[in-house]
């Protein structure tokens, strides 16, 4: 049995999805499971039930600060291995990520995935093409941004979950691999001329001031990510390739322009 954590999220869903799909014997983990998953919740270690698990999806169980994150990662971990999980995939961040705010969290856990005893696979993901199309700020018509001219090399979500899927339905196939898997650049100017709207830029003095003044909702930890990945981009860190994605896949990745431009269309005001 595979299971997927995470499974009421946008990438632990699309997994169980894909890996259903497929005709995988596949389940998912959330805290709030519905009819077809089972009760997961990382904040309640002794809960944890893992029995009948022979391969694990981790999902970073991210949006909180790292020592919550991380001993959120150590409860399942340690729940895989006394219940007999023998394979653990893990989604991590990008190589070219390690300068942003939540890549420490990313890294500790990598390293606590290979202490597990478990056999492993470590998916280090790019950024989220409907992420990058998400930051971008409407304003009286066009669209704004803090990545100035830098570019990122996104990737479709769907094609994550797909490469995840993948691994999971054949984990042995995988053991011991590390891989990077990004898309291809994507700047801010190209996605408003794809929507035919201008791109003004702004610094990231204002950005970190929208975020804090103007974004009701965020967590205190939130906008230093945020800000950290704008400057990523704004300053050339983050557009790196690789051939992982596709070579896994075994296909042409989905567009991330495409993906970007259709959320930040979704986003717009009426």
């Amino acid at each position: 049995m595979i299971l997927v954590t995470g499974a009421n999220g946008n990438l632990g869903s699309a997994v169980l999805a894909r890996l259903r799909a497929d005709g995988a014997a596949a389940t998912g983990g959330s805290r709030t499971p519905d009819d077809g998953t089972r009760r997961l919740d990382f904040d309640d270690p002794p809960g944890l039930d893992l029995a009948g698990v022979s391969t694990l999806v981790l999902v970073s169980a991210g949006y909180a600060e790292d020592d919550q994150v991380l001993a959120r990662h150590t409860a399942v971990l340690d729940a895989a291995r006394r219940d007999g999980v023998r394979h653990v995939v893990y989604t991590s961040l990008t190589g070219a990520g390690d300068h942003l705010g939540f890549a420490l969290a990313h890294r500790a856990t990598e390293r606590l995935v290979r202490r597990s005893g478990l056999a492993w696979t470590i998916l280090r993901n790019g950024l989220y093409a409907e992420l990058f199309g998400g930051l971008l700020m409407w304003t009286d018509g066009a669209l704004e941004s803090a990545f100035g001219d830098g570019a990122l090399a996104a990737v479709a979500r769907a094609d994550l979950a797909d490469a995840a899927a993948l691994v999971a339905a054949d984990p042995a196939r995988h053991s011991g691999r590390v891989l990077d898997l990004v898309g291809t650049p994507v700047t801010a100017e190209r996605v408003a001329t794809r929507l035919g709207v201008p791109h003004r830029s702004v610094g990231l003095g204002e950005y970190r001031r929208r975020l804090l003044d103007e974004t009701p909702g965020l967590l205190p930890f939130q906008p230093p990510m945020l800000v950290s990945i704008a400057t990523g981009v704004r300053h050339g860190f983050l557009d790196g390739t690789t051939h992982d994605l596709a070579d896994l896949l075994g296909r042409p990745l989905r567009d991330p322009l495409a993906t970007a431009a259709a959320a930040a269309s979704a986003a717009r005001p009426e």
